[in-house]
């Protein structure tokens, strides 16, 4: 059910900027009669570095867009984003620093 991520990680003052569009449905207890599907956690690694994990529920829209900012960083560094639904698929992406 879950399509291909886009995601970019861009380097600002110190900082690196990771923004991220991810393909899910995350449709309600009214949409699917029943049980809902959606995003449960995402995790934010730089270098496989955990730096950032994060519950969210079927409050969010379909499709959602999430923004991180991360302290740090440098060009060239490997930001991965991945998430886990409620019915237990996982998604995940890469990107390099620019």
């Amino acid at each position: 059910m879950a399509g291909p991520m886009k995601m970019r990680a861009t380097l600002a003052g110190g900082y690196t900027d990771v923004r991220v569009l991810m393909t899910h449905p995350m449709a309600t207890e009214q949409q699917t009669k029943g049980q809902p599907h959606f995003i449960q956690n995402v995790t934010v690694r730089v270098n496989g570095k955990t730096v950032i994990e994060g519950e969210i529920s079927q409050a969010v829209s379909r499709n959602p867009v999430f923004s991180f900012r991360v302290k740090g960083g440098a060009k060239g560094d490997q930001v991965e984003v991945s998430w886990l639904d409620n019915a237990g698929e996982t998604n995940k992406t890469e990107a390099s620093v620019a």
